[in-house]
């Protein structure tokens, strides 16, 4: 079997996974809840290992993606320029989103595009589940790695939470429920906030907007968590 490197094309790529896939780690993935009708059974850390070696190249990520192959997806994702991947491209990955590892490994590309936050306002509104969940795996996924991005920023993105709180759909409300979690972790100014609203959603006579509120406060209420919360920020301080 051929190394891979930054010269490999699409093709080499996909011959490469297809040679090292396992039935046994395509049944795993089943086990968790991800759907494999497109998948040849890599882990993600062969995935990653493999997206290390081939290194960045957005033409070659694009025939990765068009593959359909959810494992060469990844590693288009892994591999693509944020800076190239144009609004209209997004929409259409998105579009192909059938199952939640899928779309929660491209949002963390996606957060890093020039568009990200137009993007999140878009998918949120849309009705479909994994394009929703996009959304909010963008918010959880930004609010960690968009260190220089102000809090105000994530304090707009309350009103998206509560408003699809109540979406019942399991791989939506784990996504808001996500959101929240990691906005209120970023800084202990955003904590105060969050704590505010998860407590009003574990009071809602709705049955999802409660479970996303009391799982989110079990979290956000835990003394260590807190204190990890203020020990990051002193340190972000320090480095400022």
């Amino acid at each position: 079997m051929t190394a891979l490197s930054p010269s490999s094309t699409a093709d080499e790529v996909i011959a490469h996974l297809r040679a090292v896939a396992s039935e046994d780690i395509r049944a795993q993935k089943s086990g968790f809840g991800i759907i494999t009708d497109r998948s040849l059974g890599v882990t993600r850390d062969v995935q990653r290992a493999i997206a290390k070696a081939i290194k960045r190249d957005h033409q070659r990520a694009v025939q990765l993606w068009d593959s359909g192959i959810t494992e060469a997806q990844f590693i288009a994702a892994m591999t693509a320029d944020p800076k190239q991947l144009t609004v209209a491209d997004a929409r259409r990955w998105a579009s192909e989103f059938d199952s939640w590892d899928i779309v929660d490994g491209v949002s963390d590309l996606f957060v890093d595009t020039d568009h990200w936050r137009d993007l999140i306002d878009e998918f949120a509104a849309d009705e479909r589940e994994y394009v929703r969940r996009t959304a909010f795996a963008m918010i959880a996924w930004a609010a960690v790695h968009r260190k220089q991005e102000p809090d105000e920023t994530f304090v707009l993105f309350f009103a998206l939470v509560e408003r699809h709180a109540t979406d019942q759909r399991n791989f939506v409300r784990k996504a808001v429920n996500w959101a929240l979690r990691q906005i209120g972790k970023r800084s202990p100014a955003l904590h105060a906030p969050t704590m505010k609203i998860s407590k009003r959603l574990a009071a809602s006579s709705d049955k999802t907007a409660r479970w996303i509120g009391k799982d989110a406060l079990r979290e956000l209420s835990d003394p260590k968590r807190i204190e990890a919360i203020a020990a990051r920020a002193a340190k972000a301080r320090k480095r400022a």
